[in-house]
């Protein structure tokens, strides 16, 4: 009983910090990296209630899913510095 109310702390913690850094950090890269461990530890949240069916879909769908659309979306859309800018002839 101890050990599962330490574990469901610590992963609590884990998701609100993940959750925090994803919305205040200004890279958009480490925000989606940080969107991803908050969306695993929401399935760790699950398997800690006995709803194995649910972590699983979270994982395969939000982090499989929605954090690689997000990953090609960046690595598509970044610029690199010095390049992309218009200049008047």
């Amino acid at each position: 009983m101890v050990y599962e109310i330490l574990a469901f702390g610590l992963f609590a913690l884990v998701t609100i910090a993940c959750s925090l850094g994803a919305v205040l950090v200004r890279d958009v890269w480490h925000s989606a990296l940080l969107l991803g461990g908050s969306l695993l530890s929401f399935a760790v949240h699950y398997v800690m209630l006995q709803a194995e069916f649910v972590a699983a879909m979270q994982i395969l769908v939000y982090v499989g899913g929605v954090l690689i659309l997000i990953t090609f979306a960046v690595m598509l859309t970044r610029r690199e510095r010095g390049t992309g800018e218009v200049t008047n002839a």
